[in-house]
């Protein structure tokens, strides 16, 4: 009896283990968010007040409500994105309204390439982004720790030769 609940607990597909996005891609994207509706708060109000009167520049805080409701977005879509590697695939799931959930086979893989802008090397973050056969299936794992990135390219580029080897 207790080899065939054995058995089935073996042929149960696992549950993937889910990896998310480190804090500081939060962090860059709400100081970008802070940074430029500041500005157009401050421009707005100055242009306003100088060319409609003063009254005319209270209208400026409504860039001031965007921040705030920008800063809850950035904040639940940075939760949203994760990724898992599995025996034959990755997967990235991403997305708050509309869920979004990315399969790339190991063996697909073609490109596998770690980029980071100036902002993001700031910041110390790095994105994965991966390249297959199909344009329509690149992936891209934004926003991690450079050594993360680096250890996922190697990790995905040795798998993706195993798999296109057929070992």
């Amino acid at each position: 009896m207790e080899t065939g609940s054995a058995r089935t607990e073996e042929s149960a597909p696992e549950e993937p283990v889910w990896a998310g996005l480190p804090p500081g891609l939060l962090r860059m994207r709400r100081l970008l968010l802070v940074v430029w509706l500041g500005l157009l708060t401050i421009a707005v109000g100055l242009l306003l007040a100088l060319f409609a009167g003063p009254g005319w520049a209270a209208f400026a805080l409504l860039p001031l409500a965007l921040i705030a409701w920008g800063w809850r977005m950035l904040g639940r879509n940075w939760r949203s994105w994760r990724y898992a590697e599995r025996a034959d695939d990755l997967l990235i799931s991403r997305g708050v309204l509309w869920r979004e959930e990315t399969v790339v086979p190991y063996g697909r893989m073609q490109l596998v390439e770690v980029t980071s802008g100036p902002l993001e090397r700031h910041f110390g973050l790095a994105s994965v982004q991966l390249h297959t056969a199909a344009a329509a299936t690149d992936a891209c794992i934004p926003g991690l720790d450079p050594a993360e990135a680096e250890r996922l390219r190697d990790r995905l580029t040795e798998l993706g030769e195993a798999r296109s080897a057929g070992l």
